[in-house]
């Protein structure tokens, strides 16, 4: 039947995929690192995914194509709501084994308990490097600033308590690796980090959670001039709009040589 449906330039495609995130009836997906549009019954021509896109890949044409179909896209999800709660119960059902647990350290007692053990959250304090005796002196000559577990985004709880009253540095993955000394950054901050591109999954809901829970002090984005790094403010700026909090924020860009390019 010919109808309205989206289109996709590939050339302009920056393969953000806030398109995806974006396209409730899984239409669109990455394919070698561009958007492309999975399955023409799919796509219901309401365009969702048009005010997203970053570089205005995505338009509509009319043109011969299948009906959207509203019951396979129930179906899918369906499945795919179904497949995720499987994944819930069994990252809950997860538990540390007690004779592994008797055997870990004193330091790490205090955070036995069910759940996957990279998500427990913990807090650090920061330890005190002329304390230590010099062979780990020597190993800690540059000690982490990091002070709390987890740092995905996706893993944190909105309301761990280590939020109240926090500077929150947000950054995408790569950056840590490419500026040499990326613990400056972290410094007295709460640090949370993801990537845009690879997690299927919309980080501004799960940060506006967190800056309408807790009274967040400022917001300091980090990410890489690569284009598909503009998720990661974007959802950021969205936080920001949905909370209604009136935060500071800025944002710093990293070039691909490791060096500040924009502050």
């Amino acid at each position: 039947m010919l109808r309205k449906i989206i289109k996709i330039n590939e050339e302009l495609c920056d393969g953000c995929a806030l398109c995806v995130n974006a396209c409730h009836e899984s239409a669109i997906g990455l394919v070698d690192g561009k958007a492309k549009l999975l399955r023409d019954d799919y796509c219901d021509g309401l365009g969702n995914c048009l005010p997203v896109c970053p570089t205005g890949a995505i338009s509509f044409e009319e043109r011969e194509a299948l009906e959207y179909n509203e019951e396979e896209v129930n179906r899918n999800i369906a499945r795919s709501n179904a497949l995720k709660q499987v994944e819930k119960d069994l990252a809950e059902k997860t538990t540390v084994n007690p004779q592994i647990q008797e055997a870990k350290p004193a330091m790490h007692q205090h955070h036995a308990g069910g759940g996957c053990p990279g998500s427990r959250a913990m807090s650090f304090a920061n330890q005190d490097v002329a304390t230590t005796a010099p062979t780990q002196a020597a190993r800690t000559a540059n000690p982490s600033e990091l002070r709390q577990w987890p740092v995905q985004i996706q893993l944190v709880a909105p309301h761990a308590s280590y939020f109240q009253n926090a500077n929150l540095l947000i950054a995408a993955d790569c950056t840590a690796f490419a500026f040499g000394d990326f613990h400056q950054f972290m410094k007295n901050k709460i640090t949370l980090i993801g990537c845009p591109k690879l997690d299927d999954v919309d980080y501004s809901e799960k940060l506006t959670q967190i800056l309408s829970m807790n009274s967040i002090k400022s917001v300091t984005v980090i990410r890489m001039e690569v284009p598909c790094c503009g998720g990661i403010v974007h959802a950021v700026k969205t936080a920001l709009s949905n909370s209604g909090q009136m935060i500071p924020w800025r944002v710093i860009t990293i070039g691909t040589d490791g060096t500040i390019i924009e502050d």
